[in-house]
């Protein structure tokens, strides 16, 4: 029997994807269920993004049927989190998807309705799976939010189709499972793109070096110096001379020549001397596998990268749509439209030099160097996740690249990037760098989704400007103020103008960029006095809570219905932390997270501290009668204060 192929609908007008006699099953070979936030909100923002008049392929289901029920083989985690979603927007479906051996799971899906009704003491907290919890608070939060449209929404879904694929009968489920999960990557659209720009060019020499700019800057790994491989590294060092630390020039001529002086040297190795006992071939590379590409982590991936770097270029080179009532560049920057993103810039894009189109060849040139120079910024300028002596955790990390030793032997170290003036002592630059990485480790944990992350196309349009004259003017002394005057941008226009005659009573829907641009402001206040808060750092805090509770316990203490969602009254944490935090009094909360909160948001550690009882008074009323004002008025005029200020 060959597999069969049909075509789900995810919803419909009559029923659903799991509202049918069909019942799914997750084997026990395949992990639990195990999406977060960034696959979560990634899914919402797929479906947002559905053009209604089309249908929207969003992956494919592979089954195999056992006993009349689909066994998954693939693509368990989309599948259980398409049910989670249908559960939290309120459609109703049949309990058809079940996992096997696994009861905790089997017991959070069954009782999915009191969970998001939080109707905990219905449920045996003890017996639910965090997983799944946790999916189904990060999808309720975000269809939770304001400007979420339930009906739109819906009515996208309806054109979200998936592909069920039932394996032939007698397959080896294990052995499928596993070439499955190490099978090779299929051909993406960043390839595609790359084809399409090379065949501008008419060189073949451009191509070759196209080609190789484009793979060593499409490994997000790293620093793209370490991707350039070559003996004694000759071709390295053509791109960012000999000390690998230089800005590549914007001369592709230049690359040529040195490139065909380099292919020249590296004519290869002469039979006499392969057959000595003591040849071996040197490999530059070797300290750079063994550890480099897996101590630094980007914070986004290549495709997301050429968008940004597009941006760029659109900006450098003052591109505008021809149609001048149409934007050339999307706001959202979305990788499953890179190449539409592309083309409309080449067939729709101005400049002075006239329509691209007409110059092809002209943009593919232009666009390799903007896309090598916009990524040596990159590495140098925008933070990456570092993971030394083998820590898994990792930290925020601004270094620059360096090396030691002389000719062939020529190996790389990292120290933190200078933000220091020609000539300037250089023992001010470590606090310099460290509120560099506050900055904008406090933008990335508030913009989580790739599609949003706009800060770094700002700062990369910043640093690229004239030649990149801020750094060669010494400018880059500032670097952190273009950071900060982003969030200070974000607070204004999502926080400040959006609160009614200055009642800050947003809830659960404030902002994460107002928490921790105000965790910023804290933090640098504190950085040369007591230094009470020296060991925060930003996390993905992603959960905006109330101190005092929105449902307080049943019987326990009474409900704050007029003031509990005022800003003074919320906190941001992490969603892993354990779901009764929800419920519970200021007190309780204070005694029982005592670890999580010191080592939480700033604001969440003053609001513990301030939480004391007053006289015959208990700490949850003095805090609901007095304290919160009082620490709403401070945190705001932190804010105010800051919003205010010119750079």
């Amino acid at each position: 029997m060959s597999g069969e192929v049909t075509e789900l609908h995810i919803v419909d007008e009559d029923h659903n994807i799991f509202d049918t006699d069909v019942e799914y099953v997750i084997p026990l070979y395949q992990r639990a269920y195990a999406w977060e936030d960034r696959q979560l909100v990634q899914l919402i923002e797929d479906i947002q993004d559905v053009d209604e008049e089309a249908s929207y392929y969003i992956g494919s289901l592979i089954v195999s049927k056992q006993s009349g029920r689909y066994e998954v083989v693939d693509g368990q985690q989309r599948l259980t989190s398409l049910f989670l979603l249908l559960n939290c927007l309120g459609v109703k479906v049949k309990p058809t998807l079940t996992f096997a051996c696994r009861e905790r799971s089997n017991y959070t899906l069954r009782n999915i309705k009191e969970l998001l009704l939080e109707e905990q003491s219905k449920l045996d907290m003890d017996r639910i799976e965090a997983g799944i919890q946790r999916g189904v608070k990060i999808l309720c939060h975000e269809i939770g939010k304001a400007d979420f449209d339930r009906r739109t929404f819906l009515k996208k879904l309806s054109k979200v189709i998936v592909y069920r694929i039932e394996v032939p009968e007698n397959t080896d489920l294990n052995r499928y499972f596993e070439i499955m999960n190490t099978r090779g990557e299929q051909l993406e659209q960043h390839d595609i793109l790359k084809a399409e720009l090379m065949s501008y060019l008419s060189d073949e020499a451009e191509k070759e070096l196209f080609a190789k700019i484009w793979d060593a800057c499409s490994d997000m790994t790293g620093y793209v110096q370490m991707h350039f491989v070559g003996k004694n590294n000759s071709v390295r060092e053509t791109f960012f001379g000999g000390t690998w630390n230089e800005l590549p020039s914007q001369n592709l001529q230049e690359y040529k020549k040195h490139m065909k002086e380099v292919e020249n040297e590296e004519s290869g190795c002469c039979i006499k001397d392969i057959i000595k006992e003591d040849f071996y071939i040197e490999d530059d590379e070797g300290y750079v596998d063994r550890e480099t590409r897996v101590r630094f982590e980007s914070v986004i991936e290549y495709p997301y990268f050429l968008l940004h770097t597009l941006k760029v270029f659109v900006a450098l080179k003052g591109i505008k749509h021809e149609n001048k009532d149409l934007k050339i560049t999307d706001e959202l920057l979305d990788d499953k439209k890179l190449i539409d993103a592309f083309n409309r810039v080449v067939f729709h894009g101005v400049y002075e030099a006239g329509r691209i189109g007409e110059h092809k060849e002209k943009f593919a040139r232009e666009f390799i160097i903007c896309l090598l120079r916009t990524r040596y910024l990159f590495d140098k300028y925008i933070i990456k996740r570092e993971y030394a002596n083998d820590s898994t955790e990792g930290e925020w990390s601004l270094k620059s690249l360096h090396v030691s030793g002389q000719q062939s032997k020529k190996k790389p170290y990292y120290k933190n990037t200078e933000f220091v003036r020609s000539g300037e002592w250089t023992s001010t630059n470590d606090r310099r760098t460290k509120t560099n990485i506050m900055i904008q480790s406090a933008l990335r944990v508030s913009y989580t989704s790739p599609k949003v992350m706009h800060w770094i196309t700002k700062l990369l349009v910043w640093l690229s400007e004239e030649d990149c004259k801020h750094i060669r003017n010494d400018d880059i002394t500032r670097f952190d103020s273009i950071a900060e005057q982003i969030a200070i941008a974000a607070v204004k226009e999502n926080f400040f103008r959006v609160c009614p005659r200055g009642v800050y009573a947003m809830g659960v829907n404030t902002p994460h960029i107002v928490f921790n641009y105000l965790d910023y402001l804290l933090w640098y206040h504190d950085r040369d006095g007591k230094k009470k808060y020296s060991d925060f750092t930003f996390e993905f805090r992603n959960s905006v809570e109330h101190w005092y509770p929105q449902n307080p316990s049943e019987g326990t203490f009474e409900q704050w219905k007029d003031g509990v969602d005022q800003f003074g009254n919320l906190c941001i944490i992490q969603r892993n932390v354990n779901s009764k935090f929800s419920n519970m009094s200021p007190e309780a909360k204070k005694s029982t997270f005592k670890d999580m909160i010191s080592k939480g948001s700033i604001k969440l550690r003053i609001m513990s501290e301030l939480t004391e009882k007053k006289g015959d008074k208990a700490a949850s009323l003095y805090w609901k009668e007095t304290m919160y004002r009082k620490h709403e008025e401070e945190m705001i005029g932190h804010l105010k204060e800051a919003c205010e200020k010119t750079f």
